[in-house]
């Protein structure tokens, strides 16, 4: 147990990877968790540069972390380094939560089940709905495998169209549904934008300190959407702003952040946090800052 919240020889290590960092509200909630389950542990965040990433995995052995979450850019380039996939994350191709045991690296991908949580949490269904994913990194593909069965049609629009157009023909493999992919551009987002139901940001445009960006013109946004910005920080990007003036459904990425990062912390420590302690601390800091 930790006593007057002191860092000790015995002080278990838990981190995030990524860059850059200095974004990352995972530190806040986590370490919230720690304190208030009483247990010997703490949560750090580290600035990894991407020439690094194969030294930093040896770090994670050498020096015993024994919980990693993994964020942009490094979701799909550290599988390679892991010596065990989750099934489910093998297939989705991308993981952001690692477990390790005595130097074995078990990768998993969280991220699905905390977006698509936060989705029915808010009352929403993607059910039938034609789906405008904008980005085709980690959390995009995630996003796609977990929504595939349910959806009528997922349209993924990329600045690299190679990439999406990957990410669309693995769908279409592996679900047989409708599935497209588009370089992105004001005339493609404004064309699919009129025939989606639900869009979804999966891009880091609009993330802190970019906070006067957004990834789709406000003009392209219309009342009958339902708009899901992943980005947690600002907890209002522009682009939730945007829709909400326009007379969309919105969601925010704090609640996918707070459900991930509860499903991580739960699988490291064999403890259930208090999710809504963790939203409350991260919603408290950037009120603050």
């Amino acid at each position: 147990m930790i006593e007057n919240d002191f860092v000790t020889a015995h002080t278990t290590v838990l981190c995030i990877i990524g860059y850059p960092i200095e974004h990352s509200m995972s530190p806040i909630m986590h370490n919230a968790a720690i304190r208030e389950l009483n247990l010997d542990y703490i949560y750090l965040a580290f600035n990894i540069f991407p020439a690094n990433l194969n030294l930093a995995v040896k770090g994670i052995k050498a020096f015993n972390i024994i919980g990693i979450n993994v964020t942009i850019p490094f979701k799909q380039k550290i599988m390679k380094y892991l010596d065990e996939i989750d099934p489910i994350a093998k297939k989705i191709g991308a993981i952001n939560a690692i477990k390790n045991d005595k130097g074995y690296l078990t990768g998993k991908n969280i991220d699905a089940e905390g977006a698509m949580k936060a989705l029915l949490n808010a009352g929403y269904t993607v059910s039938g709905k034609n789906i405008l994913l904008l980005g085709a990194g980690g959390a995009a593909r995630a996003l796609a495998y977990i929504m595939a069965e349910d959806v009528h049609k997922i349209v993924f629009v990329n600045r690299t169209e190679k990439r999406a157009l990957k990410l669309s023909n693995q769908i279409k493999k592996y679900f047989g549904i409708n599935a497209e992919a588009k370089k992105m551009s004001k005339n493609v987002l404004k064309d699919e934008s009129k025939k989606a139901d639900i869009i979804i940001n999966t891009t880091p445009v609009g993330m802190y300190p970019n906070v006067d960006k957004s990834p789709i013109p406000a003009e392209c946004l219309h009342e009958d959407l339902i708009v899901y910005d992943i980005v947690y920080n600002p907890l209002k990007t522009k682009l939730i702003t945007d829709a909400t003036q326009k007379g969309c459904k919105t969601l925010g990425g704090l609640d996918m952040l707070v459900n991930q990062g509860a499903l991580a912390f739960e699988w490291w420590t064999n403890k259930k946090p208090d999710t809504s302690l963790m939203k409350k601390k991260i919603i408290e800091f950037l009120g603050k800052s």
